[in-house]
């Protein structure tokens, strides 16, 4: 059996013959110093402040949800209710917004029809993500014929023109919130498929999802353990973007009488009603409140989906 020495003669020799590969040591240490910086470096980009702009349009998001959820509760003059002898007058301490040409308290109306941009919205994104997300997810995982099929689908769907297809259901279905709602959502089904299995695709030949393929896990295991958490991001991102879109699809059924039925409250309407029969010169208030409302809320939720953009095209560049 070898003594200490022979055993510390053996370990010098072979320390001798590693340092001998020349350039050995500066490589490691190059490396070493790399992985060290991109550690550093990643730390930074992950705790980068999300700025003040994202904050606004959080809070005015979340002002526009609470107003409508609570609007039921809150102490304003029933929205459809008509005060003959406060027509078109200009904001002052009994109507904060003033009202319009038929006497109606503008901001009850703006905040009650809150409610049909945001229920359409979000809604509608909601049903396309739980449907074409789901398809997505199975799709670019199992991929073969049922990911042919099912992308070709996608593609005949999205060649024709949305805004076509939504004007003509309505128009043929009717015009109540559940039925816009319904529509909307479905003509997101392929957009959504689409962004998911794109997402799918590129985490199905990880190494983890190989990993537990080699354990054996079954396949709902894979989608909704290994794969969904890493899509989910890319998801609520473009979700979020959609909902802005759909709000103004919202707006523009509402401009051809074809959004909810009046006297009903939404944005899309109330911008209609300011700009008919001359109220714009009359009384541009109907027509201001709505318009500057959508904006920002617009604004707000595209200001947050792309900063989720950004921190999570940072986070996965990384991986």
């Amino acid at each position: 059996m070898p003594d200490d020495r022979e055993l510390g003669n053996t370990r010098a020799s072979t320390q001798l013959l590693t340092d001998r590969i020349p350039g050995q040591a500066a490589v490691d240490e190059m490396v070493v110093s790399r992985q060290s910086g991109m550690l550093s470096s990643d730390d930074i980009l992950v705790t980068k402040p999300l700025g003040a702009l994202f904050w606004f349009a959080i809070g005015w998001l979340g002002l526009v949800v609470v107003l409508a959820v609570l609007a039921q509760v809150l102490p304003l003059p029933n929205p459809n209710f008509q005060n003959y002898s406060a027509i078109n007058s200009p904001p002052n301490i009994h109507h904060l917004l003033g009202t319009d040409d038929l006497g109606r308290d503008l901001l009850s109306r703006l905040i009650f029809g809150a409610r049909v941009s945001l229920i359409v919205g979000f809604a509608s994104v909601g049903i396309g993500m739980a449907i074409g997300g789901t398809l997505g997810l199975v799709s670019g995982f199992k991929g073969g014929s049922l990911d042919s099929m099912l992308n070709a689908g996608s593609f005949v769907i999205l060649a024709f023109p949305a805004i076509v297809a939504v004007i003509a259901i309505v128009a043929f279905w009717g015009q109540s919130l559940l039925k816009i709602t319904i529509i909307i959502g479905v003509g997101t089904i392929p957009l959504m498929f689409r962004v998911v299995r794109a997402s799918s695709l590129s985490f199905a030949n990880r190494d983890f999802v190989i990993a537990a393929r080699t354990m054996g896990a079954i396949t709902p295991r894979i989608l909704f353990r290994e794969i969904l958490p890493n899509v989910v991001p890319v998801a609520v991102t473009f979700g979020l973007i959609t909902v802005a879109g759909v709000i103004v699809l919202e707006g523009s059924l509402a401009f051809l009488g074809l959004s909810v039925a009046l006297p009903t409250p939404s944005w899309g309407n109330l911008i209609a009603e300011g700009t008919a029969n001359g109220n714009l010169s009359i009384n541009p208030y109907i027509m201001l409140w709505p318009a500057f409302s959508m904006f920002l809320l617009l604004l707000s939720i595209n200001l947050i989906g792309d900063r989720m953009r950004l921190r999570f095209d940072i986070r996965e560049g990384l991986l």
